[in-house]
């Protein structure tokens, strides 16, 4: 809480000095302070002046004040430059990727940016969030042609907002910009999302953001809160050849765990005194995770060959050498003040205190050339060290559970990308040639730009790589949560193809199939009376899947508009062909947005109002396992098949935008069997408001 006032005091100070226009204010410049070369032209400006307009009738002309025109020729491209650096635009606001894609800055107010206001600022459409803010998100759709090369630490459930390297933003401004967001929790809380960024020259940009919040939750002991804070810098020098850029993250998301209901009668009984979800029993009272994380990245890269055939070629041939360097240090904790027969009986300690750790250290060194003709082409060698450990070695009859797993792994890369008329090609390539944990990938796409508004597209994705650490390796005070896989689980291979259309007259349509063998998860052995005992999570454990699972995915956006009123259309089909139920997803999953859309008090306040209706049919949805911080498959009942339906009102005054919505408004007059996982309630109805707020200086 203290990170999150100090970051509130700080940037609620730069309101003070802040321009209100909707566009960033144009820049005042000093003559005086203009290159000393160029004084005597400034010296000159009067002459020049009158020479333009001629001397006096009553006067003769004297040939003195005759300017040279070739000074005069070189101050009028100076004023005209003094003139262009004056003028600044939204378009001079800059947001840079990891992979170098530049977006500028956006202030509108659209539907997008309501599907986007949320916990994680992104799309949640395949995403079942928990009841509190905070929590893990239940798998609705998945992708297997994305993901990471190397295997992260685990409890994937609870990096849901953790920044990784290639979630870090850079920007290049104009002026100093800050964006604040804030929105209200479920209980006793608010979130806080802050960045300042500014420039100490047009070559110079520095970045200073934090991420926090705080939510008690309506259930007992479901308290969530963290704190995300994210430095970074970008330099390129005044004739373009080096550049440089860089960050650093500290991040900590820690949460409560009840365990999900006790007695779900309570919830689905829809008793009046359980109407307060603090009154609920629930499994456990006294067990925390944690995910701490800190990071320092690097990136350079030197052109040592910069041929431009004259000032506007925007395409010259280049060949640039460079470096990338990231090392993170990682912990996750699972804490209990006492024994829980939920997780087994008999532990080897009281209280739990599990605690598993990764170092990761990465360099990567590169060689690219672009041409206008042959296109951009890129070739690397990369060293991954990695640490993954704990504090002791584990003994048990079926052999010895070592205490780390360590090592490096050595790979080299290419990456092709060639624009041709309306063409587009890209590809990259890594395989490894030293190491255990990865094999390769591959990945490689087009996109055909018919016309202005029609565009087909197509890629194919290959990868192999160990899953990650926590199915190799697990240590636990739990006798149950102890495993070592490392030298029997082998590489998960993946082969995906995809294609699809984007047009503006008939909407977006893309699918995807993906071909999966070795596919792994977590899965609980637990007999039909231990599951009635509520001891199924005490016996989840990690597998592999020896046959091929086959995934196929369709997606479909559009919107229809008729003149204020706009319906947004989004389905996702999905079918899994499988031997062994181990990949569980519902068959169909839509999202239909109804609003309306008008500029009012004469055009000072602009307004987006609706409805969002959600629907996925039911399946055997996940479970969720708080001690590893994983999803698990569960293939004992079907959840789903209930509607989610949201009433929000949106509204935007200059580059405010302001945010209002009644969340799951039917729950007031439905049943109450809605559920984000097997003993998680979705939340009931709730309203919440906020804004995002873009400001200049």
């Amino acid at each position: 809480m203290r990170f999150l006032f100090f970051a509130l005091l700080f940037f609620l100070g730069q309101v003070l000095f802040a321009q209100q226009d909707s566009i960033p204010p144009q820049k005042e410049t000093d003559s005086l302070k203009i290159a000393e070369k160029d004084s005597l032209l400034i010296q000159q400006m009067d002459s020049i002046k009158v020479a333009k307009k001629g001397p006096p009738k009553t006067k003769q002309k004297d040939s003195s004040s005759q300017v040279d025109p070739e000074k005069r020729s070189r101050f009028i491209r100076m004023e005209k430059k003094i003139v262009e650096a004056d003028s600044v635009s939204i378009a001079d606001y800059k947001i840079i990727s990891y992979a170098r894609d530049t977006t500028i800055l956006d202030t509108t107010l659209t539907i997008y940016k309501e599907y986007k206001y949320n916990y994680i600022r992104e799309d949640d459409f395949e995403l079942m969030p928990f009841a509190n803010m905070g929590q893990p998100y239940n798998e609705l759709g998945k992708t297997f042609s994305k993901g990471s090369y190397y295997p992260r630490m685990g409890a994937t459930a609870k990096h849901a907002r953790y920044f990784e390297v290639e979630d870090v933003d850079y920007y290049n401004v104009a002026t100093p910009m800050t964006e604040l967001m804030f929105k209200t929790s479920m209980e006793q809380g608010q979130f806080l999302d802050a960045m300042l960024t500014f420039n100490t020259s047009k070559r110079f940009n520095a970045s200073l953001a934090f991420n926090g919040f705080r939510s008690l939750g309506k259930y007992r002991y479901e308290q969530a809160r963290s704190g995300n804070f994210r430095t970074t810098f970008n330099y390129i020098t005044q004739n373009g050849r080096y550049a440089v850029r860089g960050h650093i993250a500290a991040q900590e998301l820690e949460g409560q765990e009840n365990g999900g209901l006790l007695n779900r009668n309570q919830f689905e009984g829809d008793l009046p005194d359980f109407q307060d979800r603090s009154k609920i029993d629930v499994r456990y009272t006294n067990a925390n995770n944690r995910v701490l994380g800190k990071r320092y990245f690097f990136d350079q890269r030197y052109k040592l060959v910069n041929h431009k055939k004259d000032s506007t070629d925007t395409d010259p041939t280049t060949l640039t050498i460079g470096h990338e360097f990231t090392y993170e240090t990682k912990l996750y904790d699972f804490e209990q003040s006492a024994q829980n027969d939920t997780f087994g009986d008999d532990p080897y300690e009281v209280p739990i205190e599990d605690r598993a750790r990764l170092k990761t250290m990465f360099n990567k060194g590169s060689v690219e050339f672009s041409n206008r003709t042959l296109g951009k082409l890129t070739g690397s060698a990369s060293l991954y060290n990695y640490n993954y450990y704990f504090n002791r070695i584990i003994i048990t009859e079926e052999g010895t559970i070592q205490n780390k797993l360590d090592g490096q792994e050595i790979a080299i890369g290419g990456a092709y990308s060639k624009r041709i008329g309306p063409l587009s090609l890209y590809g990259d390539l890594n395989y490894t040639v030293v190491g255990d944990l990865t094999g390769n990938i591959l990945n490689a796409g087009v996109h055909y730009q018919l016309n202005k508004n029609n565009a087909v597209f197509g890629g194919i994705h290959m990868s192999s790589r160990m899953p990650d650490f926590n199915y190799l390796l697990y240590q636990s005070d739990y006798r149950n949560y102890n495993w070592q896989n490392s030298d029997t689980f082998e590489k998960q291979q993946v082969q995906s193809i995809k294609a699809g259309f984007d047009s503006k007259l008939f909407g977006r349509l893309e699918a995807e199939f993906s071909a999966i063998d070795n596919y792994t998860y977590f899965m609980s052995t637990a007999t039909q009376e231990q599951i009635d005992n509520a001891q199924e999570t005490a016996f989840v454990k990690p597998f592999q899947e020896s046959s091929t699972i086959n995934h196929l995915r369709a997606k479909y956006t559009k919107e229809f508009k008729w003149r204020k009123w706009a319906l947004v259309n989004t389905i996702l089909y999905q079918e899994v062909t499988q031997d062994n139920q181990v990949l569980n997803l519902p068959q169909l999953l839509t999202r239909n947005s109804l609003y309306f859309s008008s500029d009012v008090f004469k055009k000072a306040m602009y307004i987006q109002t609706g409805v969002t209706f959600k629907y996925f049919t039911s399946y055997n949805m996940n479970a969720y396992n708080p001690l590893l911080g994983e999803f698990y498959i569960q293939n004992n009942e079907e959840l789903g098949g209930y509607p989610l339906l949201d009433f929000f009102i949106n509204a935007k005054v200059r580059q405010t935008r302001i945010y209002l919505k009644a969340e799951h408004l039917n729950s007031m007059f439905s049943e109450p069997n809605y559920y984000s996982a097997p003993n998680y309630p979705y939340r009931d109805f709730v309203i919440r408001f906020g804004l995002v707020w873009n400001f200049f200086s």
